[in-house]
């Protein structure tokens, strides 16, 4: 098979969907691989490693025009929705559910998209999103720190505080994987650190783990209200698989909350837990409402390329193979696990959550694999 990995051209994103070492084995394995020349710069990988991984360099069109599987980190952009064909196969993150033009044109395009974000596994965990989760929730608490200081727009306040100076009050909506990296990452610097979730097994294990230093609190409107008005930073972390986020906090809790607090919306990439969130970019990563900072950067991983790029290969790798050695119809279909990631495939939706969220009929992944 011949795979392609193209340069990532969303603002600010320089992970890449291969690194020199998932390419080899690739190689290895038989397959041909095309790497866009410069597009492993921002992980520190030149085209030189990447040829001496048995890659060929080439420029945007060779990647597009004859690769027949495309690997790819962040959601293809317009111009490159463009560029797919029927035969072609994407497998990347997609988060479809808030995205009507991406997913009209990934219907309309006929390719089969495989999302990295709604592939499943034995325990009803997310396996391809976890690295990013894990990346993105201890972002979530170094950003949220860097905005809570005064030239930034915060209250002023250290999130550890200091002996003599109450620490920071985190709230942190959702115990899934980025919560859990928040909290570690929160109650390491010495915050106060609470955290809301509707599974009691959730709550139960966090409190196993953190102990006294973490509060746990069983969320509703009330307990979410209440300890959202009195926090300092509130990490928004609450994900339904393929599904919309939630609007958790609205924008009547936000008018509330005091003036220089922060929020850090990690839940963007699904439309946001805050009902004033919106997306925002490295460059230009926050703004402002009612006094109230917002953080709602929609690839947060992206600003640590290299930890990022290889700690999400350690997981595509193994499914990125099965595509090319089975071929894409046989690896999905002998993995249900696997066929939970097909969200588009020969002009139908084959993920449930985004055809309910946005209108289209629902084709069962199976169904439309057999059809091609």
């Amino acid at each position: 098979m011949i795979i392609g990995a193209p340069k990532e051209i969303k603002n600010a994103e320089r992970r890449v969907g291969l690194t020199p070492g998932s390419v080899r084995e690739l190689v290895d394995r038989g397959h041909e691989v095309i790497v866009e020349t410069s597009a492993g710069k921002g992980i520190g990988a030149s085209d030189d490693d990447y040829v001496a991984a048995g890659a060929r360099i080439g420029n945007v069109d060779d990647v597009w025009n004859e690769s027949e599987l495309i690997v790819k980190v962040k959601e293809p952009q317009a111009v490159e929705r463009a560029r797919l064909r029927p035969d072609q196969t994407l497998f990347t993150y997609l988060h479809l559910a808030p995205d009507p033009d991406q997913t009209r044109e990934l219907v309309d395009s006929g390719a089969t998209c495989i999302a990295y974000e709604t592939v499943t596994d034995d325990q009803s965990g997310l396996p391809l999103l976890a690295p990013m989760s894990q990346v993105a929730g201890r972002m979530s608490v170094q950003a949220g720190a860097h905005c809570l200081e005064a030239p930034n727009g915060g209250a002023g306040l250290l999130l550890g505080g200091v002996p003599g100076v109450h620490s920071a009050k985190v709230v942190v909506i959702g115990g899934g994987v980025v919560g859990e990296n928040a909290i570690e990452m929160a109650v390491g610097l010495g915050a106060s650190v609470t955290v809301l979730d509707r599974d009691v097994n959730v709550l139960d294990r966090l409190a196993r783990r953190f102990g006294t230093v973490l509060e746990t609190v069983y969320s509703t409107t009330s307990s979410l209200e209440e300890l959202a008005l009195d926090a300092d930073l509130v990490i928004g972390a609450v994900l339904v698989k393929g599904d919309r986020a939630p609007r958790l906090v609205t924008a009547d809790m936000v008018k509330q909350m005091r003036p220089g607090s922060v929020l850090v919306d990690v839940a963007i990439d699904q439309g946001g837990c805050f009902e004033t969130s919106r997306p925002t970019t490295h460059e230009n990563p926050t703004y402002v409402v009612d006094n109230v900072v917002h953080y709602c950067v929609a690839n947060m991983p992206g600003a640590v390329p290299k930890t990022s790029t290889y700690a999400l290969n350690n997981a595509t790798l193994p499914f990125t193979l099965a595509l090319a050695d089975k071929g894409v119809k046989q690896a999905l279909l002998d993995d249900p696990h696997f066929l939970g990631g097909l969200n588009v495939c020969g002009g139908a939706v084959t993920e449930e959550h985004v055809a309910v969220a946005l209108g289209y009929e629902y084709v069962e992944p199976a169904t439309a694999l057999q059809a091609e």
